[in-house]
């Protein structure tokens, strides 16, 4: 009997122990519990992934893809992971904004449209269209937000309570022209046009076509060829940026289900092929396109369309082909949510 009492093992027992048949069982059930708490970790990993993409998406619904006939490539348009970072502060820059208000006044009463946004943008010039301002209203907007001291206002007289413009600027520019020059087409207050030192910046509100198109006829042969001659006379000068909502959803990418939409207002052939004549043929460059080939992002959405991301892109930045280099960023801002339209924005260097 060896020292300290121990007992001897049967050298069988031992062998079989660890003999090759036993190591390979007790390495397979270890790799089998790997496996398994691998796949564990991997479908706790799936369900907070699309619980979070859920989450993300009921809060920002605009990170939602809906399009009925979306491409490989396309995604949804996120402001939050898709826009440059922001220019230097000693780049000389111009930030201008655009928003469909859909009535000033009772956004303005609603609480819907305040300085915050100017504090958060820190944008320069606001182009504001569909106002429903009558001429005596105006004086009631004229310190909108403390700053802007710069402020001009065209509404319509052919239709009280109806389209009108506005631009709120703390840019002083160089000269102001409203309308087009076309009696015709400047009684209901659809364009403003700045002049700045490097460009001309107009902001227009173009006709709908109506329901049942009543208006089509007189958008396409009339209202578009005139404007677009107005802007490409400026842009003989100098630059030209044209921005507000147009009234039109130029591509398939641009509207949530083209298919069912081909005769509705804002995406006939007849007014797909006018914005293609009228402005693509003349050399002015979709800036939000350029920037963002393959995002689906819309700026209009129909009555609770919004939770659902079904929308329409009816608002733009158009640039001359001479100042597209000079865009830095062209982006929405589909978080404000007080109009049936969100604003739109663009950063300039200058």
């Amino acid at each position: 009997m060896p020292k300290g009492g121990g007992k001897v093992l049967n050298p069988g027992i031992v062998f079989s122990l660890f003999s090759p048949p036993v190591l390979l069982l007790r390495t397979r059930r270890r790799h089998l519990l790997t496996l398994a708490r691998t796949a564990a970790l991997r479908a706790t990993s799936r369900r907070l992934f699309w619980n979070q993409a859920k989450m993300t998406s009921k809060q920002e619904p605009w990170t939602r893809l809906s399009h009925s006939t979306k491409l490989p490539g396309w995604v949804a348009y996120n402001p939050r992971t898709m826009r440059p970072p922001p220019l230097s502060g000693d780049t000389k820059q111009m930030k201008i904004l655009s928003w469909n208000v859909n009535g000033l006044r009772n956004i303005v009463q609603s609480g819907g449209f305040s300085s915050a946004l100017a504090q958060r943008e820190n944008f320069d010039v606001l182009c504001l269209q569909e106002t429903h301002l009558k001429e005596g209203d105006v004086k009631d907007f004229m310190n909108l937000i403390p700053g802007y001291e710069y402020n001009y206002w065209s509404c319509s007289v052919a239709r009280l309570d109806y389209s009108g413009t506005g631009v709120i600027s703390r840019v002083k520019p160089i000269s102001v022209q409203y309308g087009i020059g076309i009696a015709e087409h400047d009684q209901e207050g659809r364009v403003i046009t700045l002049e700045f030192e490097n460009f001309y910046l107009v902001n227009a509100y173009v006709p709908n076509s109506g329901r049942g198109l009543r208006r089509l006829v007189y958008r396409v042969d009339s209202w578009d060829p005139s404007f677009a001659d107005f802007v490409e006379k400026l842009e003989s000068f100098k630059p030209v940026i044209v921005c507000g909502d147009l009234n039109c959803a130029r591509q398939s990418i641009d509207i949530h289900n083209p298919p069912a939409k081909t005769e509705d207002a804002g995406f006939t052939e007849e007014e797909r092929e006018s914005f293609q004549i009228n402005f693509d043929m003349r050399g002015f460059v979709d800036t939000f396109r350029k920037q963002h080939p393959k995002a689906v992002g819309y700026t209009f959405w129909g009555e609770n369309q919004r939770r659902n991301n079904k929308g329409w892109r009816l608002d733009y930045f158009l640039a001359s082909g001479s100042i597209i280099d000079r865009v830095h960023d062209s982006y929405i801002l589909p978080d404000v949510t007080s109009s049936d339209h969100s604003p739109i924005g663009l950063v300039l260097k200058l």
